[in-house]
């Protein structure tokens, strides 16, 4: 099972390195389809997404599409907020309940991104309100924390329902917002329960390598749309595996 659970955590970093995104909803979902404990989910998810999202910034930054105004503000309150989540762990059975909700909404936001992209971009503001960006990236940061997922899930779905920036600068200002949240909330779990699932090396290695493949492969030759319609295709599944479980 380990091996095929591996192979499963590869793809799902390519498959969402390659429409900019992390994977934490992905790993969540494989992992609980396999039968993993909440706290092992938790762990893998922050780290993997910690992982992919730096190769994903790292990318967004050469092509000059991360802008600091876009995603700055959000961290204000987002990096204690994921500290604070990641101290906090739910009963198995809320867990699972909150992760269907959770899988079941990105996979609708996924998919209503792909069809909404060029009107959306019309209708864009120039950067975000500093305000109400402030108060979303403490709600994400705790959300992320608490769940396992990286905030950019939470922080793109409220730049695109408000219109605060065009599709591009949404996917890095998330890609940046699931980099600084995973990675404090696993900070504060290996601070807090430092025993980690024994075969988390080899997953971020297979991780490493499908985010790494999945941006060269979605920079050169894929189509964004159809992918973000597979994704949503296979959170929505997860979803209803997780519900039935």
């Amino acid at each position: 099972m380990s091996l095929v659970l591996t192979a499963c955590l590869a793809l799902v970093a390519a498959l969402f390195a390659s429409v900019g995104q992390a994977g934490a909803p992905g790993y969540v979902a494989v992992m609980s389809v396999f039968g993993c404990q909440p706290a092992a989910i938790k762990a893998t998810a922050l780290a993997l997404t910690t992982l992919v999202a730096i190769i994903g910034v790292a990318g967004f930054h050469r092509a000059g599409i991360l802008k600091a105004r876009d995603w700055a503000p959000f961290a204000l309150l987002g990096i204690p907020g994921a500290i604070i989540g990641g101290l906090i762990n739910l009963p198995p059975g809320i867990f699972r309940i909150a992760m269907t909700i959770i899988l079941v909404a990105a996979g609708a936001q996924m998919a209503w991104a792909a069809r909404m992209t060029e009107t959306l971009d019309q209708r864009a503001l120039d950067k975000p309100p500093l305000g109400p960006a402030i108060i979303c990236g403490g709600v994400s940061g705790l959300l992320a924390g608490i769940t396992g997922i990286g905030g950019g899930l939470f922080v793109a779905v409220s730049m695109l329902l408000l219109r605060w920036a065009p599709t591009k600068r949404v996917a890095a200002a998330a890609q940046t917002s699931n980099l600084y949240t995973a990675a404090a909330a696993f900070a504060a779990i290996l601070f807090t329960h430092p025993a980690l699932p024994p075969d988390l090396p080899q997953w971020a290695v297979a991780a490493g390598l499908g985010g790494l493949l999945g941006v060269w492969l979605g920079s050169r030759y894929l189509p964004a749309k159809a992918l973000r319609y597979m994704l949503a295709t296979i959170l929505l599944v997860s979803a209803v595996r997780l519900a039935l479980s």
